[in-house]
Order: C-alpha cells, then sequence, then structure tokens
C-alpha cells in the first residue's frame, strides 16, 4: 500500500438507532425520486421545447448532453465534498442549487440560455448519488448497503418512469416552462424536510470522521477502479438512450401518437426499477453462498449480457407494444448491475466512497454525455435510421459484461492490494 493511504477497517454499529437507518433510507429514496424528476422531464419536454425555440435534431441532442457533460464534470468534486465534509451540509447545499436551476429552465429565453440552465442543473445534480453512498457507507451495514441501494434506484427509476405522464398532464395543462417550476419546489420541499429531519448522532460505522481522510489519486488508478468505470461507461450508454431519445423513437420510430409514446416508453424505466431492487436482494443472498464480490460480477455480467441481446432482438419485432416490453427487459437486465456497481464502491471505497463512486458515475455520464449527441448525429447522417443507436447499445453491452467478470473474479481485497 502505497505511502499516504489510510484505510478505515469498519467496526460495529454504534451510537445510532433503527429509527435513524430508515430516515437514511427514507430520505436517500425520496430524493432519488426528486433527482428523476427533475431529470427526466426534459425528455418529455423536448419536443415542446424544440417547436417553441425552433431545435433542430442536433440542437436537441446537445440540450441533452449539457446536462450530463456538468453532471460528469462534477461528479468527483461532488463526491470528494461528500467524504470531506459530510453527506448532510453537502446535500442541504447541492439540491437547493439544483432546484433552482431546475425552475430556470422554464426561464430560458432562448437556445444558448437553455444550454446554461441544463449546464448548471447538471453541475448541482452531479454530487447526489455519490453523497448517498457515503451516506449509506457510514451509517448502514454491509447487506443493507446493498438493499438500500436497491431501494433507491427502484425509486429513482419508477419515478423516472411516471415522470412522462405527469409532465405530458402538466404541459397540456399549464405550459413546458411552468412545469419546470414545479418541479423545482418540490426539491426545496426536500431540503426542508431534511434539515429538519436528519440530525445524526453517534458515531458512523466507518470508524472516523469523514473530514480525517485524505484522497489518494492511485484509488482511481486501481486496476478494479478502472474496471468499474469501463462497466458503468457501458451501462450508462445503453440507459442512456431510455430517458433521452426513447420517446421520440416510439412516436417517430414505431409510429405511436404522442399519448401512446407516453405511456409505453414508461416501462423501460419500470422495469428497470424491479431489476434495481433485484439486484440489491440478490447480493447479500449469493454473497453468502459465494462471495459478495463473485455475487456482484455474475448480477453485471448476466445483466450486461441479456440487456445487449434483447436489444437486438426488439428490432426484429414488428408490434410496437412488444417490441417495447423486449426493450423494457433489457432495461431489467442493465438495471441488476446497478446495486452491485455502487455496492462495489461502498465494499472497497471506505471512507473514499463518495471520491470512488463520484468517479464511477463520471465516466457514465461521460456515456451520458456523448450518447444523446452521438445518436442526433447517427440519426441525421443515416436518414433517421434507428438501428444504430440499438446496435452501439448492444457493443457495449457487451464489453460491460466482460469487465463484470473480471471484477468478480478480482474479488474485493484484491482492491487494496493494488494501490
Amino acid at each position: 500500500m502505497t505511502s499516504g493511504i489510510m484505510r478505515t477497517k469498519p467496526t460495529p454499529l454504534t451510537g445510532q438507532s433503527n429509527d435513524l437507518r430508515r430516515r437514511v433510507i427514507f430520505f436517500a429514496m425520496t430524493l432519488s425520486l426528486v433527482t428523476y424528476i427533475d431529470r427526466v422531464a426534459m425528455s418529455q419536454a423536448a419536443p415542446f421545447v424544440a417547436r417553441d425555440f425552433s431545435l433542430t435534431r442536433i440542437q436537441v441532442g446537445w440540450i441533452f448532453s449539457a446536462f450530463a457533460l456538468a453532471y460528469a464534470l462534477f461528479e468527483i468534486p461532488g463526491g470528494w465534498m461528500g467524504d470531506r465534509f459530510g453527506p448532510r451540509p453537502v446535500l442541504l447545499r447541492i439540491v437547493t442549487w439544483w432546484s433552482f436551476f431546475t425552475a430556470a429552465t422554464g426561464w430560458a429565453w432562448n437556445y444558448p440560455s437553455l444550454l446554461a440552465t441544463r449546464f448548471l442543473f447538471g453541475a448541482g445534480e452531479a454530487g447526489c448519488y455519490p453523497t448517498i453512498a457515503r451516506l449509506f457507507q457510514s451509517w448502514l451495514a454491509p447487506d443493507e448497503r446493498a438493499r438500500a441501494q436497491g431501494y433507491m434506484w427502484l425509486s429513482s427509476r419508477w419515478a423516472g418512469a411516471f415522470t412522462p405522464l405527469l409532465v405530458l398532464w402538466l404541459i397540456n395543462l399549464v405550459s413546458w416552462r411552468f412545469a419546470f417550476q414545479v418541479f423545482g419546489l418540490l426539491g426545496i420541499v426536500w431540503v426542508v424536510a431534511f434539515w429538519l429531519g436528519y440530525k445524526p448522532t453517534g458515531q458512523p460505522s466507518s470508524g472516523a470522521p469523514a473530514s480525517s481522510h485524505r484522497v489518494s489519486w492511485s484509488v482511481f488508478r486501481a486496476p478494479t477502479a478502472l474496471l468499474l468505470f469501463a462497466q458503468y461507461f457501458a451501462v450508462s450508454w445503453g440507459w442512456s438512450f431510455y430517458i433521452t431519445w426513447l420517446p421520440t423513437y416510439v412516436l417517430e420510430g414505431r409510429g405511436a401518437d404522442q399519448s401512446v409514446a407516453s405511456l409505453l416508453s414508461t416501462l423501460p424505466l419500470f422495469f428497470g426499477g424491479f431489476g434495481c431492487l433485484a439486484g440489491g436482494l440478490l447480493i447479500p443472498v449469493l454473497g453468502s453462498r459465494w462471495t459478495r464480490a463473485r455475487a456482484r460480477g455474475a448480477l453485471g455480467a448476466v445483466g450486461c449480457f441479456a440487456a445487449g441481446v434483447l436489444l437486438i432482438v426488439s428490432l426484429f419485432v414488428e408490434d410496437a407494444r412488444v417490441a417495447l416490453v423486449v426493450i423494457a427487459l433489457a432495461s431489467f437486465s442493465n438495471d441488476l448491475a446497478l446495486a452491485p456497481a455502487w455496492d462495489a464502491c461502498m465494499d472497497v471505497g471506505g471512507p473514499w466512497t463518495g471520491s470512488l463512486s463520484g468517479a464511477m458515475n463520471m465516466t457514465g455520464n461521460l456515456a451520458g454525455f456523448l450518447a444523446p449527441a452521438v445518436i442526433g448525429y447517427a440519426l441525421t447522417w443515416s436518414g433517421q435510421n434507428w438501428t444504430w443507436p440499438f446496435v452501439l447499445s448492444a457493443v457495449f453491452y457487451m464489453l460491460g459484461c466482460l469487465a463484470w467478470v473480471s471484477i468478480g473474479a478480482r474479488g474485493s481485497r484484491d482492491f487494496f492490494n493494488e494501490l
């Protein structure tokens, strides 16, 4: 182990009640709901925004990508702040920040101002999940962490699933501008509730205050960490299609009307929620028979492989509804890998959980930045040939499968031996 690196060994949970642990999970789940309502709203509002601002297909792609670029760039700083200053003050500040810029999306007056607000919105959301991971690592036992990740990501996916219907209803009732202001208000309500309801006492399970740990950059160079980054890039490339271009694909590529497209586009995220939950619940079960590292590797590899195969199969299904069910099953498989990825960061990251998970989420959101723009260009250059997004995603899923096989083979202990 290199000099200057401190590894804190887990200690028994002390000074904390079941009530506190339930509050930790509750606030994580509700924040995940708010996060994905704010994030997914743009995919449904995009046709209305494009009409009002006379945007091209490529410009719409860059609106999606502006958020993802900021989200990626600020992941490591956001995770580091969670490690350094603790989850409570960081979450209070970043949720306030992104809630303001969610509302500000509705105040945009032209294309550049819309790009700016989406970028600043992404910068705020970037620290959310790494900081929550640090919260879980501090206050929950290992098996609780995996299940909590499953519950939290279930909340996020289902928020994303039902947001299109909510957004369409609000847009038809008032306007897309007012809808974003409503969603911004939800975040402020969460901030007030968290400020009043989460005031931890006692000693975290990590055994030391977050501020006593100095991050070593060798953490990010370890082979296991690099494999975690690679698989998250792969699954995020495929998944980004579901929350950006999928409603447009259903509308244009499958010929559905607006209301049917909104309903069908919820299926992948709805099924994905079950995948998140299954991954979180299966890790402790399989880990008791094998090891946690092998359990994570198996779930991740199977999920990526199945997602890639199912996406290709969906191209050969003529009925739009059946095709969307197949795509939804691909999303379920994609999300089997989600809880294992974050559980791995909490397992091996220790006092650097926020920084490590932030780096992993950064690579995933680099994919989220690239994929929407690449798809926009591919559709333009290929004459609206929708085969390309599915083939590209399938290729990345197979690469993710290979990364998970290697992660499972290495195990958790090897991580610190690699530093």
